[in-house]
């Protein structure tokens, strides 16, 4: 039986970060550049057999798009042809996620959609699509009350770690894992599509193609359906996607003689675009996806402690929550009163908000508390554009 493979890269970049590593004259500058760069001039020519999800985050795509740092880079890399090649659709599915990179169960509900917003804007331009199908949810950070935020937008299907995922319907473990099914909250549903994570830690640190076709062979040999293997790590991370040497990277080690088996018929994966797998063989089944997100290396994605597990951590969260209700209780009194179009007010009110939804980046509270004061400096620079707006409504 053939195995449809749904190979799924997150590129993220905090804001910033590129510039701050050129700054330093680091090396790693240039290996994520060189990594990002890597990935078209990798598929040119096998339009025909290779399928890839990537996941842009807005930051990175704010940086790539950046007239300046384009210009800064272009002995390194040329930013303007990557970003048109990644308009490919033969080659890639673009998913949506949140433009900060924001764990999207830890912020407010109400700066979810903010991000999702500021994500389709930069996207739609840069990517040249108007629709995405799938999402992205930073870091994996998934709860099901997410589910009519993502239908709101229009998404079809949402990805999630397979240890978090619980039938409903009955189902073997083979049908858990390796078929898109349905989730439900409230009066919405959505398409789920279960990472594997095992063959995902896999990809993150090095395969070869027969391991790899052996591996799914064995976990889909029971298979009475055709199965969909999805696997998702960062693809600018690591040594094993950042090596330069030519044979030694996941692409010309791993991916490239993929689909040259692929197009000589000699393999057991065919690549897809989940899409396309869904528009053939659609869902199957009911299912609840437990809160949490993906393993980070050292901790396995439960409860969040990754991004919470300090008092500084959680301190830092709730004065987030405070500043966001605090924000859009005046955005409220500034519509109330009718001040909507006072320049002044709205060039306030957008520099408050730019500012709260970048301190929320998951990246800010990932590296345990060395960043949460990246989160602090934006929550003060808010509150000071936000108390400028306070006091013109005579607070």
């Amino acid at each position: 039986m053939i195995a449809h493979h749904a190979l799924v890269l997150n590129l993220h970049q905090p804001p910033n970060n590129l510039q701050d590593l050129l700054n330093d004259g680091n090396w790693e500058a240039k290996e994520i550049l060189y990594a990002l760069d890597r990935i078209p001039r990798s598929l040119w020519g096998f339009e025909d057999v290779a399928r890839v999800h990537l996941s842009l985050s807005g930051t990175l795509l704010e940086t790539l798009n950046d007239p300046e740092f384009q210009q800064r880079v272009y002995g390194v890399v040329d930013c303007g042809a990557m970003l048109w090649h990644f308009q490919n659709q033969d080659l890639f599915e673009i998913l949506g996620t949140g433009f900060y990179h924001p764990v999207l169960p830890l912020i407010p509900e109400a700066d979810r959609h903010l991000h999702l917003e500021r994500w389709l804007g930069i996207a739609r331009h840069v990517l040249w699509r108007p629709r995405f199908q799938g999402f992205w949810p930073p870091e994996m950070g998934f709860s099901m009350e997410l589910i009519p935020l993502l239908r709101s937008f229009g998404y079809r299907y949402v990805l999630v770690d397979s240890e978090h995922v619980e039938p409903i319907t009955p189902m073997s473990w083979q049908e858990l894992r390796y078929r898109p099914h349905i989730a439900r909250h409230g009066e919405e549903e959505i398409v789920v599509v279960v990472r594997d994570r095992d063959l995902s830690n896999a990809q993150e640190a090095g395969m070869d193609v027969g391991w790899f076709n052996h591996e799914v062979a064995e976990r889909t040999k029971w298979c009475d359906f055709a199965p969909l293997v999805t696997t998702c790590t960062d693809g600018e991370n690591g040594g094993w996607f950042r090596n330069t040497t030519e044979g030694a990277n996941f692409w010309s080690a791993f991916y490239l003689p993929l689909l040259e088996r692929v197009r000589a018929g000699q393999s057991a994966v065919s690549p897809t675009f989940i899409s396309d797998y869904l528009n053939v063989h659609g869902a199957h089944g009911e299912v609840r996806v437990r809160t949490g997100a993906w393993n980070t290396g050292w901790h396995d994605g439960r409860d969040f402690i990754q991004w919470t597990g300090s008092e500084r951590q959680k301190a830092t969260l709730g004065a987030v929550a405070e500043l966001s209700t605090a924000l859009h209780q005046v955005e409220r009194r500034v519509s109330d009163q009718g001040l909507g179009n006072d320049e002044g007010l709205r060039r306030d009110l957008e520099e408050a908000t730019w500012q709260l939804l970048r301190a929320e980046t998951s990246c800010n509270f990932y590296w345990g508390e060395a960043w949460v004061p990246r989160s602090d400096i934006d929550l003060t620079a808010s509150w000071e554009a936000l108390n400028r707006v306070s006091s013109r409504l005579g607070d």
